[in-house]
């Protein structure tokens, strides 16, 4: 018996890091999946790793309305319903002073990030609601819960995530829709090897071995270590659990 038998969830930023061995252990707990993310061709590659014909694929641009409804609709249509709704596609955007953001980065960032959760809400909870309720999951980040300088898009982006998640936890509760966050600390994968060449593009390592060193752990996260967080929050295990964030750090906010 897997965690999640019978449950179809959609994953956002599918073909990332963590969506994509979130992606992975759902299916292995029992789950179909539907993988988001822009690019068709990482979508196959992932969806292909993964394998099995409980994965299906859907290039999308998380950011707009059009795009979101087509990626449920595609989801429902495959696989007959939607219980789980993982809202992980992000962007780290611009990194550098605020002063020198490009107004159009900042906006492209809050897209991605803000819009786009908030769109997947409002298109997944009629499906929820059928189902007789559900698990909806959005991705923070620790720099939803501290200020990072060289950062301001993405803190102002995952900050805005939290206050989405509480409101649509109390509102949807009625219908047995739960809605969490998970806040990672610094994740071994492609964004914060963005940020660290973005931050010093002559000496990435040195940015690298600067956040180790604020981690209590003294190493980053993994992708398999978020997914099992999102497992919890997609299964029956955090029955109790909405409108929290929870965070896994490493111990970096606990300083």
């Amino acid at each position: 018996m897997g965690k999640l038998d019978g449950k179809v969830a959609v994953v956002t930023g599918g073909a990332g890091g963590i969506g994509q061995a979130t992606a992975a252990l759902f299916v292995k707990e029992g789950a179909s999946v539907t993988l988001v993310d822009r690019e068709e061709e990482a979508l196959g590659e992932a969806a292909e790793a993964i394998g099995g014909d409980r994965v299906a694929t859907v290039a999308a641009d998380v950011s707009k309305e059009e795009d979101t409804a087509r990626y449920v609709k595609e989801t429902v249509d495959r696989f007959g319903g939607l219980d789980i709704l993982f809202a992980n596609a992000g962007t780290e955007g611009h990194v550098g002073p605020l002063v020198d953001v490009p107004l159009e980065a900042f906006d492209q960032v809050l897209a991605v990030n803000v819009r786009g959760p908030f769109l997947g809400i409002r298109m997944a909870t009629p499906h929820l609601v059928e189902r007789g309720g559900g698990s909806i999951i959005v991705t923070s980040s620790v720099a939803g819960l501290v200020g990072a300088a060289g950062l301001a898009p993405y803190c102002t982006s995952k900050h805005a995530v939290l206050g989405l998640v509480k409101t649509a936890a109390i509102e949807l509760a009625p219908s047995g829709i739960r809605v969490n966050a998970l806040n990672p600390g610094p994740i071994d994968n492609r964004m914060m090897e963005s940020i660290e060449k973005q931050a010093s593009p002559e000496h990435p390592e040195q940015v690298r071995q600067g956040y180790s060193g604020m981690v209590p752990m003294g190493r980053y996260g993994t992708n398999d270590e978020m997914a099992r967080l999102a497992l919890f929050l997609a299964s029956d295990d955090s029955a109790y659990c909405t409108g929290n964030r929870f965070v896994a750090d490493g111990g970096f906010t606990a300083q």
